[in-house]
């Protein structure tokens, strides 16, 4: 018996060995070739089997296998999965993993309506960052559309307050780029205007940002002319974790996030949310203070590998300070000057205080609720589709009356103004006589409410041909009036409605309190009247590919309808006015080849159909009904088409690409005022309404980036583009006097051939490098010239009259460098990142930008830095 126990015991201790013997402990370490950067998270299986663990903090694992060779499979989400092979125990050193340029895999939830480059086969001018990189560049004090500011033909003007950056794209500005949220219209739906303000939270939650150039991959019948934009904002994460970061910079600039994910349930829930605050004393400018909020709050539903729901709710509440252009003068002598700002001054308890308060402030409040449902229908079918709605509330104060005093060195005397009000007989501002003697700050309203559906159907018929088709609705309501802010010791405000109704009511100018508390009707001054938009659209698209060439056909056909309702009896401003309706379309189409497994060449051509904007239509529409009808504003014709191509072998990739767009029959509204030959004397000036109607523009131009991973350590990138951005033929332009709506003069015929597009620089080159100095450390540097930035087109006037176009020469080119860096690292225990960011290091202050009225001068040097701890 004994020796059948010894000899079952070694058989046991033989087998045991045996297998001990058979496996193998191998590591590594992660890296991210591009950012040159740990890939904490990244997942490490053994070929063939469930065998797995993940990469720690800095990148490093460790994995026992089942057997003594074989391969491991290392996978991220957004970059190229990569094969090793091992043979017995061994260390692995540095793995890098390339960024597949994709974001197709982050995006978790509603990934069949955000119309992402990845997501059809026939190339397009593209260009992405990462969630890494915005989180290292675009964060705090800088604008969300600034992490794009290195890619060809962009330029990003960043010169006033928090919020107020400018976006262009091959020359057009960015009521002409559709940016997206989520596959969520952004673009105001009147004027195309978007307000980054809105969006300061973006950074945070974003999970990447793809700017397509020209055509791009958007099925919907957007106002994309120059571009699209798509912000990628994260839905609720599946992964357990947090994060608690605190960040400083310049002029004050404090900001500090929470952010906790539950991870997925075993009954497939998940939670998500984020909480922000910021405040600053100034950007850089004088008087461009700013505070504000993000909250995102996100929860997901996954019962089954059928089915996927997200619900969340974000939004940024701001208030900021603005800064106008300036003369020339003004800037030479002193670069950080506005004349928008003062203090005032008062009892706070018992404590006096001081406290900047600006004439131009901007607030504004914006919460975005969204629905997404994923439906996985079967093997080749599936249907996505997002409801979403927002609710925007705010707006902008601004001077009324032509009572306002300054100090000596140009800013507002608030305490100067109190004391003219207090010497008022009976404190009621804008009495008959006092419009000289009497100011107030109001509050320029813009309230909407915008409820929207997309949603889209995907079918492969087989592996070669795909095809979807969608819908867009759209319903927008827009309510836009005056109130009073303060009233700086008057007790009212006279002659500034229709039924001359002192106004006694102030509201405060703060994004919370501008949520639930503004004027009602009978408290509105100046103006007052709603625009209602309803929009219906159906897309589609049909593509084949195989693994050298593809086709690809899309189009869109959209109706829209226009209605104004004015509630002051102006010149036939009341009640509503006739709907006008407007179909538009569009038709896209394209081809690519592979030539060889290296390089790619394709080509793509468009034609847009696209409506006016509301504000185009009418022609006062501050206090007005009347459409144009003589003749009826047409639809904008926009037709495009690009010439690409794209090269990558083993560490370098290059895409080059050639544009040319034909943008015809658009309008351009602007303003001005006519002094009436008494520069010195404002009390005559008429403000005027500019409509210049028929104008073409012709924007042509080449592109070309590159990048080159030297070794697992340092990575380069370059671009470098050039276009050619004038108008075409001649325009008729006609005036108005916006007080009263009435036509002061009409032009025909006025000559714009050949005169250049303004306000953005018809010449970019950049530079950018990446080095991982040491483990955990990285740093990076990017350099961006600018140069052929015309000086503005405007209309010369003769006294209200048209009488022709012009340039009047170019701005001088200029350089921007930044630098950073990223410290990952461990204390206590502790999971900590260590971020640095110094913009315009060498604090170059230039023109960057004109308009009608002045001079706009880049930022000087600005900075911040911030500790980050993950749990």
């Amino acid at each position: 018996m004994k020796k059948i126990t010894r000899f079952l015991f070694l058989a046991v201790a033989f087998m045991f060995t045996g297998l001990a013997l058979a496996q193998s402990t191998v590591s590594g370490t992660i890296m991210d070739a591009e950012m040159n950067a740990p890939l904490p998270g990244a997942n490490i299986i053994e070929k063939g089997t469930t065998n797995g663990v993940s990469s720690d903090f800095d990148g490093n694992f460790t994995i026992t296998t089942e057997a003594t060779s074989g391969q491991l499979v290392i996978s991220y989400v957004g970059y190229s999965t990569v094969t090793v092979s091992f043979d017995g125990s061994t260390n692995l050193g540095n793995i890098t993993l390339a960024s597949d340029n994709t974001l197709d895999e982050v995006v978790i939830i509603g990934s069949g309506v955000i119309d992402l480059a990845e997501t059809r086969e026939t190339p397009i001018a593209v260009s992405t960052i990462k969630k890494a990189e915005i989180q290292e560049r675009a964060i705090g004090n800088v604008e969300v559309s600034e992490i794009i500011k290195n890619t060809p033909s962009v330029f990003v003007s960043g010169q006033t307050g928090f919020g107020d950056s400018q976006l262009f794209l091959r020359g057009f500005d960015q009521t002409n780029i559709a940016i997206l949220l989520n596959g969520q219209p952004v673009n105001g739906m009147e004027d195309g205007l978007v307000y980054w303000s809105n969006w300061a939270g973006i950074a945070d939650v974003a999970n990447g940002v793809q700017v397509q150039r020209g055509l791009g991959a958007s099925k919907l019948a957007i106002s994309s002319v120059g571009g699209t934009m798509n912000l990628i904002m994260k839905s609720t994460d599946r992964k357990k974790g947090g994060f608690a970061r605190f960040m400083g910079g310049n002029d004050s600039y404090f900001k500090g996030t929470v952010s906790y994910d539950t991870g997925l349930s075993e009954k497939g829930w998940s939670f998500s949310v984020l909480l922000d605050y910021w405040k600053a004393h100034r950007k850089w400018a004088q008087g461009t203070f700013g505070s504000g909020q993000t909250y995102f709050i996100s929860a997901g539903y996954k019962p089954n590998e059928k089915h996927a729901f997200n619900l969340l709710l974000t939004g940024a509440p701001q208030q900021h300070g603005q800064r106008w252009s300036q003369s020339l003068e003004t800037l030479e002598e002193t670069p950080k000057f506005n004349q928008h700002w003062g203090y005032t001054s008062g009892l706070n308890g018992n404590q006096y205080t001081e406290e900047i308060e600006s004439e131009r402030t901007n607030y504004y409040h914006k919460p975005v609720f969204n629905f997404n449902w994923d439906w996985n229908i079967s093997e080749k079918s599936e249907l996505s589709t997002v409801a979403y709605a927002s609710w925007g509330r705010g707006g902008g104060t601004g001077d009324r009356g032509r009572g306002r005093i300054r100090t000596a060195d140009g800013q507002m005397d608030y305490y100067a103004i109190e004391q003219q009000a207090a010497a008022d007989d009976n404190g009621i501002g804008n009495e008959d006589g006092e419009r000289n003697t009497s100011y107030i700050r109001r509050s320029s309203v813009n309230n909407h409410a915008w409820y929207g559906l997309v949603t889209n159907f995907n079918h492969e018929i087989n592996e070669n041909l795909n095809f979807n088709l969608g819908a867009d609705l759209r319903f927008y309501r827009g309510d836009h009036f005056r109130q009073v802010t303060d009233f700086y010791g008057l007790n009212g405000w006279a002659n500034d409605r229709p039924d001359d109704a002192v106004v006694t009511d102030s509201f405060d100018a703060t994004p919370w309190a501008a949520l639930f508390n503004f004027a009602d009707e009978g408290q509105r001054i100046d103006y007052d009247y709603s625009e209602n938009i309803n929009y219906q659209g159906v897309f589609g698209q049909i593509e084949y590919a195989n693994d050298d060439f593809s086709v690809f056909f899309q189009g869109a056909l959209s109706n829209q309808s226009y209605q104004r309702d004015g509630r002051f009896d102006g010149d036939g401003g009341l009640g509503k006015s006739d709907k006008l309706s407007k179909i538009g379309y569009n038709l896209k189409g394209g081809v690519s080849y592979a030539i060889a497994p290296s390089s790619r060449l394709y080509f793509n051509t468009g034609f847009y159909s696209r409506q006016p904007f509301l504000d185009n239509i009418f022609k006062d529409i501050r206090s007005s009904n009347e459409i144009f009808d003589n003749p009826e504003v047409d639809n904008e014709e926009i037709t495009s088409f690009e010439l690409g191509y794209k090269f990558q072998v083993n560490r370098f990739r290059a895409n080059f690409n050639f544009y040319y767009t034909d943008w015809s029959n658009r309008v351009i509204s602007s303003t001005d005022i006519d002094q009436n030959n008494t520069p010195n004397d404002d009390s005559d000036d008429i403000e005027l309404n500019i409509f210049d109607r028929g104008v073409t523009q012709i924007h042509k131009g080449v592109e070309l980036d590159m990048q080159y991973n030297v070794t697992d350590a340092i990575s380069l990138t370059g671009y470098i583009s050039g276009g050619s951005w004038e108008y075409d033929g001649t325009s008729n332009v006609a005036v108005y006097n916006d007080q009263t709506g009435d036509l002061i003069s009409e032009t025909p015929g006025i000559n714009r051939d050949g005169v250049k597009v303004p306000n953005a620089p018809q010449f970019t080159t950049g530079f950018g490098a990446r080095a991982r100095v040491i483990d955990g450390l990285t740093v990076y540097g990017n350099i961006n010239y600018y140069a052929r930035l015309w000086i503005n087109d405007s209309l010369a006037l003769d006294g209200s009259e048209a009488v022709q176009t012009q340039n009047v020469g170019t701005l001088s080119p200029y350089s921007l460098t930044d630098l950073g860096l990223t410290y990952n690292f461990e204390l206590g225990g502790q999971r900590l990142t260590l971020n640095g960011n110094v913009y315009n290091v060498f604090d170059e202050v230039r023109i960057q930008q004109t308009d009608r009225f002045g001079y706009f001068n880049t930022n000087g040097m600005t900075f911040n830095a911030s500790i980050k701890y993950n749990f």
